[in-house]
């Protein structure tokens, strides 16, 4: 009878380059895999979140990598400086020696290569030293449902010649119900069986709010969602709402845009950079105003909360705008565009949720981290 492996072990790659999104999800995902006794290894690669990976899997640090801008062009270091040839081989060659000390049964690889190409200097030395690996890991690509639209001609077959030479299977994170792969991945059907849709990945069911704010405003990790926070507390200070208000505003705002938000807001409105138990803030509140983020959204419709949506779209970014667009027509959301949000916009829209009832139910998936863990162990 040949033995069962109870704990198999998977180094999954997860590279967060502005947002702290593709961090929360893979985190997510990997805690449900260590929950099925999967011996989980995260190797990261941006700056240092607290409380992510999270605490009952094992992570390797690789030196730290950051968007150049907002439009996701070029690489710096934690300082904000442009990263070399000699820091790029160096993270290389960490990522190997962690492939081999690890050596996985399973790798999965969140993002490429339908997404971060920035990080092919690293990532397709790691695709030849598992290929040349015996026993070969299964290799799995990990995404979101709702990938960024490419707009450079040839990109997306390469991105077929890739899956289909070195990849066993997509991890599609949603509904397919909702979206699938070729609502933005045009060339979906020449890997199609390769596809996984698992559910989205959502937190499990909030616990009671141990305080209570009737608007909760996020910004995702905040590195871009000044503009949103600041027409949110503006909103605060002149609606006639006069319920209470917590603005989130993430951990990668700068501080000196934190302090001056923290000094304008009136006493009705709490700043803070972080709420661990914003899942919580969610359920007690009256109305969330947020980006739309995947982990955001799935947030939102795990607390069943009323909510605005001001998707990034910074830089060509098309992602956040469809997601919001799709919940806007189940009259899921209020979506309003980013470029044009002010304090006016916005507090129309309030008036017009605040009117609505809260969501009762919907009929979407959103068990996708539990569902990845019994993929992953029927695969093996």
């Amino acid at each position: 009878m040949a033995k069962t492996m109870s704990e198999p072990r998977v180094l999954f790659y997860v590279q967060h380059l502005l947002g702290i999104g593709h961090l929360a999800r893979a985190s997510r995902v990997a805690a449900a895999l260590a929950a099925d006794k999967f011996d989980v290894t995260v190797v990261t690669g941006g700056s240092k979140v607290s409380g992510f990976p999270g605490p009952d899997v094992k992570s390797v640090a690789l030196p730290t990598v950051l968007a150049g801008n907002a439009g996701f062009s070029g690489l710096a270091d934690e300082f904000g400086n442009a990263v070399d040839d000699e820091f790029l081989a160096r993270r290389r060659d960490l990522l190997l020696e962690a492939l081999h000390q690890i050596n996985p049964s399973m790798v999965i690889i969140e993002a490429f290569p339908f997404g971060r190409r920035q990080m092919r200097f690293e990532l397709l030395p790691l695709l030849d030293a598992i290929k040349a690996m015996s026993p070969r890991p299964k290799l799995l690509s990990s995404v979101r449902d709702i990938l960024q639209e490419r707009t450079k001609p040839g990109r997306d077959e390469e991105t077929v010649r890739i899956i289909k030479a070195q990849f066993d299977h997509i991890l599609v994170h949603g509904d397919p119900s909702f979206a699938t792969l070729a609502d933005t991945f045009p060339l979906a059907k020449e890997i199609a069986d390769k596809i996984i849709y698992t559910g989205l990945v959502a937190g499990p069911d909030p616990a009671e709010p141990s305080e209570v704010f009737d608007i909760v405003v996020s910004a995702g990790g905040g590195a871009v969602g000044l503009d949103l926070i600041r027409s949110s507390l503006e909103v605060a200070k002149q609606s006639a709402f006069g319920g209470s208000w917590c603005l989130i505003t993430g951990p990668n705002l700068p501080e000196r845009d934190f302090k001056a938000l923290s000094a304008q807001a009136p006493g009705n409105v709490r700043v803070v950079r972080f709420r661990a138990d914003f899942p919580s803030l969610l359920k007690g509140a009256e109305l969330s105003i947020s980006q739309a983020g995947y982990n955001t959204v799935c947030d939102i419709l795990r607390a069943q909360c009323r909510s605005i949506l001001v998707p990034f779209a910074a830089g060509g970014e098309t992602e956040q705008s469809v997601r919001a667009a799709r919940l806007d027509t189940l009259g899921l959301a209020i979506a309003l565009p980013e470029n044009s949000l002010n304090a006016d916009i916005l507090g129309n829209a309030l008036a017009a949720a605040l009117a609505q009832p809260k969501p009762s139910s919907h009929m979407l998936d959103l068990g996708g981290a539990e569902r990845t863990a019994e993929v992953l162990r029927h695969l093996l």
